[in-house]
């Protein structure tokens, strides 16, 4: 049998949000022994491993594999100093395995390839976000659908419950056997439409501007504080283009209902386009103050004007690709999990369909030898089914 991973123990432990000691107790053996486990200072007995197994939800041989050389780079919340350290540690466990995930289902879908320019200097913000609508032929127009036009230029992005009031969306970088996959994962629990759209934007702000390793724990809150300033003001600039904006203010930016029309053309929030407009200049602080009093006052700050008629987008490619495989007979439910288990994480459906947000019927588990049905990437290619998403 294969050696015990010790790091497979704290990846699902993490994953569960669990305590050592709780797991202990559940299992029911010392504390002191899954410290040991986990450090790989002893191995526990394939007994121990099957209650552990049952009581993290994770298959036996999960805790036996080796592990898929991954480089985790920074993961950006914006709540990192005030989230509670294990629901943000589960978020990343959980982005590493949608990135594993997506790296599997390469070899049988052509995804958009990664199409974010690497800008040297990043000091300019306005210059970034209008040199990136260039590049994605974007002009000065409003964006439709942020998590449409992030998934077309190859952002692996994702939507799972992420159990916390305070973690709307984050970004992660995983490079998986040398090959760099950006992510962008959705909390399911928050939302309007245009608040997904300005955290989309956010998070593209993270990807472009700031470090992918440096050591986020290490920083103040006052630097962590500015870039996520940083990553604001790219959302602002890249969503409402200067001169564009400013046209469709002309003079009426000191009214709030002009904004409830902006809204409808701009898809932005209209708190965000107050700011914006402040931003600008084009109102002073006392107009700017009186705006979102008055949009406080008429409880715009839980619902807004106009968000009934927005339905929230959803990410798609992930999905659209798992559909793809099974539904033109590539591979049946058990076998997708199987060729998952081939590249070294096995992973139970439920996992899966949480982390992908899946509907339970989208991979049915069969009884089929998925050994000798299996088609080779060279056998994909020649019947040409392999698909572009």
């Amino acid at each position: 049998m294969r050696k015990f991973n010790a790091s497979r123990l704290v990846d699902a432990r993490t994953y569960n949000k669990i305590t050592g000691e709780d797991l202990a107790t559940a299992v029911g053996i010392k504390k002191q022994a899954i410290s040991q486990f986990e450090n790989g200072k002893a191995s526990p007995e394939y007994g121990t491993v099957c209650k552990i197994s049952n009581v993290l939800r994770f298959p036996v041989q999960f805790f036996y594999e080796d592990d898929i050389p991954v480089l985790q780079g920074n993961t950006y919340f914006r709540a990192l100093f005030t989230s509670n350290k294990r629901e943000l540690n589960s978020q990343k466990i959980k982005t590493k395995y949608v990135a594993q995930i997506y790296a599997t289902l390469t070899r049988y879908v052509d995804f958009r390839a990664y199409n974010v320019p690497v800008f040297e200097d990043t000091t300019d913000i306005s210059k970034i976000a209008s040199q990136l609508r260039d590049y994605w032929g974007l002009g000065q127009e409003p964006i439709p659908d942020m998590v449409s036009l992030l998934e077309r230029n190859g952002v692996v992005m994702s939507e799972f419950a992420t159990d916390s009031s305070k973690i709307d969306a984050f970004s992660q970088y995983d490079e998986i056997k040398g090959v760099p996959y950006h992510c962008i994962v959705l909390g399911t629990e928050k939302g309007s439409f245009v608040r997904r759209q300005f955290s989309c934007a956010h998070e593209l702000g993270h990807i472009i501007l700031h470090e992918k390793y440096e050591d986020l724990s290490e920083i103040s809150r006052e630097v962590f504080r500015r870039r996520e300033d940083e990553a604001n003001t790219f959302a602002a600039e890249f969503l409402l283009p200067r001169e564009a904006f400013l046209a469709d203010l002309q003079r009426h930016a000191n009214k709030l209902n002009r904004y409830i029309e902006l809204k409808r053309k701009w898809r932005v929030s209209i708190a965000a386009m107050i700011y914006r407009a402040h931003d600008l200049h084009e109102i002073t602080d006392s107009q700017y103050q009186y705006l979102m009093r008055q949009g406080s006052q008429n409880g715009w700050r839980q619902i807004e004007p106009l968000d009934e008629y927005l339905p929230l987008r959803h990410p798609k490619a992930i999905k659209q690709a798992i559909n793809l495989i099974i539904l033109n007979g590539v591979l049946t439910g058990s076998q997708l999990l199987q060729e998952i288990s081939n590249d070294g994480i096995t992973l139970p459906k439920t996992v899966i369909d949480e982390i992908l947000s899946l509907e339970p019927d989208t991979i049915v588990e069969d009884d089929i030898d998925s050994s000798s049905k299996i088609i080779s990437f060279a056998q994909l290619r020649a019947n040409n089914s392999k698909e572009t998403l």
